[in-house]
C-alpha cells in the first residue's frame, strides 16, 4: 500500500477508527503493530518471515547488551544485521562483479549473473537494519539503557508511518512515545492532517507528473545534447526532492494524528550554501546516523587532517552504497565525499588568505554557494538515476558539453517544460510559504468559516484527481 493509493485511506481509516475504540496504552499499541504487520505484509507476505527471524534475533541481542555491555555482543550483532543485508541485497552485485572480473581474466567465464541470485530485495531492508542497530549501538555506549517489550520492540521497528523509508530513528526518538500512546485529539487529528496532505500534494502533483519525464530521457542517454540532458537532471532532481520529502512528510503527518512526533527528514536542501550544508537538509536523519555511528566510529576528525579526510570519504563511499546494490550509487556517494573534502580545503584557503574574515568577500561566497551547491548535487544525480555507468557517462558528459548526439533530439513537449518550471518555483519558494504558514498559525486556519475551508478542501481534492500522476511506488522504497 503507497500512502497516496486509495487502498491505504481505507486502511489508514480502519486502523484509526480501532485505534479510537481502544481504552488503553496497551490496547493501542496492539493496533499499532497489528496494522503495520498487515501494512508490511501487504506488499508481500514472505517478507515477513526474514522480519520476524530479525526482530526475534536482534531483541535477543540487545537484553543481551543490556544486561552487560559487550563489545563482542555488539559485534555479534552488528555481524549478523549486515550480512543479512548484504545477503539479501548485494549478492548479486557483488557476484556481478566478481564474474564481470573473472570473464576479463578467463574469456570461458560466463559474465552473467545467474538468476537465482536476482531475488526480491526485502521491503525496507535498509531502513529497520539501521533502526536495530542504533538501539543495540546506543546502549553499548550508554546513551540508552531502557529494557523494553517484545511488543514494544518489534512496534519501534515496524511502526508502519516510518517502516518502509524512514525517518531513521533512534530508540530514545520513538520508544518512549509508544509507551505512552494518548486517545486520538482533535488538536493532533487537524494538524497531523495538513503536514499528510502537504506531502501528498508533493507526491501526487509533482513527484509523479515528473516521474514519466525522467523516465523517457533517461532512456535515452545516447541522444540528449546538453539543454535535454540538464533539463532531464533537473526534472530527477525535483522528482526525488518531492518523492521523498512528501513521504517523509506524509509519515510525520500520520504519526502525529496519532500522537507520535517523528524528526524532520528535509530541511529545504536545494537552498543550501555548502556541501555539507546539504547533509545537514537532505535526508536529515541518515545523515546523522552516518556521523554519529560510522563516521565517529572510524575516528571522525579526532586523527588529523588527512585521517579526517578519508573518514569522510569512507562514510560517503558507504553511505552512497547503502542506498542500492550498484556501483553507481557507491560512486554517487564518493562524489559528495569529494565535495565534502574539497569545500574544508577551500575554507582552509579561504581563512589563509584572509578571505573568510573581509566581510564582503564573506557575503558574496556565501550568496554563490547556493547555486553552485545545486549545480554540484545536480550533476551527482546522475550516478544516482542511470541505470549504469555507460549512460551515467554519456549523461555527464552531455552536461558538461560533450554531447555527441547519436540520434534525434527527443522531444520535451511545453507542458514538461512548464512541469519542470514550477517545480523549481516550488521548491525555492516553498522556505518562505512555510516560514509564512508557521507564523501565521494552524490555529488561524480554523477560524475561517467553514464554507470557505470547504470550498478549498474541494479544490485541493479536484486538483489532486485531474492534475495529479499516475500513482508510482516512492523512489526510497527500493532501499
Amino acid at each position: 500500500m503507497i500512502f497516496s493509493s486509495a487502498p491505504f485511506f481505507v486502511f489508514f481509516i480502519v486502523v484509526m477508527a480501532i485505534y479510537a475504540l481502544s481504552r488503553t496504552t496497551s490496547q493501542r499499541a496492539a493496533v499499532l503493530l497489528v496494522a503495520s504487520l498487515i501494512f508490511y505484509a501487504s506488499w508481500k507476505p514472505i517478507y515477513l518471515v526474514l522480519l520476524g527471524a530479525s526482530l526475534g534475533i536482534n531483541y535477543l541481542l540487545y537484553n543481551r547488551l543490556l544486561a552487560a555491555p559487550s563489545r563482542a555482543v555488539l559485534a555479534l550483532g552488528i555481524t549478523i544485521n549486515l550480512l543479512a543485508l548484504g545477503l539479501f541485497k548485494y549478492l548479486g552485485m557483488l557476484l556481478g562483479t566478481f564474474l564481470s572480473v573473472a570473464s576479463v581474466l578467463d574469456s570461458t567465464v560466463d559474465p552473467r549473473v545467474p538468476t537465482w541470485v536476482n531475488w526480491a530485495l526485502p521491503l525496507g531492508i535498509s531502513f529497520y537494519t539501521f533502526h536495530m542497530l542504533s538501539a543495540m549501538i546506543d546502549v553499548y555506549r550508554g546513551d540508552w539503557a531502557k529494557p523494553v517489550s517484545f511488543r514494544t520492540w518489534c512496534l519501534y521497528v515496524t511502526y508502519f508511518p516510518h517502516l518502509i523509508a524512514g525517518p531513521i530513528l533512534r530508540p530514545g526518538q520513538l520508544i518512549d512515545q509508544l509507551g505512552e500512546l494518548r486517545p486520538l485529539a482533535m488538536d493532533t487529528l487537524r494538524v497531523g492532517g495538513a503536514i499528510f496532505v502537504g506531502g501528498l500534494i508533493k507526491k501526487v502533483l509533482f513527484a509523479d507528473n515528473l516521474s514519466p519525464i525522467v523516465e523517457r530521457l533517461y532512456a535515452l542517454p545516447g541522444a540528449l545534447d546538453f539543454g535535454t540532458s540538464w533539463l532531464a537532471t533537473l526534472a530527477f532532481a525535483f522528482q526525488i526532492y518531492f518523492d521523498f520529502s512528501g513521504y517523509s512528510e506524509m509519515a510525520i503527518g500520520l504519526a502525529w494524528m496519532m500522537g507520535v512526533r517523528l524528526p524532520r527528514n528535509f530541511i529545504y536542501p536545494y537552498i543550501a550554501r555548502s556541501p555539507s550544508d546539504f547533509w545537514r537538509r537532505w535526508h536529515v536523519t541518515l545523515s546523522q546516523w552516518l556521523r554519529d555511528y560510522l563516521y565517529k566510529s572510524l575516528g571522525g576528525s579526532r586523527h588529523g587532517t588527512s585521517r579526517t579526510y578519508v573518514n569522510l570519504m569512507t562514510t560517503m563511499f558507504l553511505g552512497g552504497l547503502w542506498h542500492g546494490a550498484s556501483w553507481t550509487f557507491a560512486f554517487w556517494g564518493a562524489m559528495h565525499g569529494a565535495y565534502l573534502v574539497g569545500a574544508r580545503l577551500m575554507d582552509v584557503i579561504f581563512r589563509r588568505t584572509g578571505i573568510a574574515a573581509n566581510q564582503v568577500w564573506s557575503s558574496l561566497i556565501s550568496m554563490a554557494g547556493i547555486p553552485i551547491t545545486f549545480v554540484l548535487v545536480c550533476f551527482t544525480w546522475v550516478f544516482f538515476r542511470a541505470p549504469d555507468f555507460p549512460s551515467a557517462w554519456r549523461i555527464g558528459g552531455a552536461m558538461l558539453g560533450f554531447a555527441h548526439p547519436a540520434g534525434p533530439l527527443p522531444p520535451v513537449r511545453n507542458y514538461e517544460m512548464a512541469i519542470i518550471a514550477i517545480s523549481a518555483l516550488l521548491v525555492f519558494a516553498e522556505p518562505f510559504i512555510v516560514g509564512r504558514l508557521q507564523r501565521t498559525g494552524i490555529d488561524t486556519w480554523w477560524k475561517v468559516p467553514f464554507p470557505l475551508r470547504g470550498t478549498a478542501y474541494a479544490f485541493v481534492a479536484l486538483m489532486l484527481i485531474v492534475f495529479g500522476g499516475a500513482t508510482q511506488k516512492f523512489i526510497y522504497f527500493d532501499f
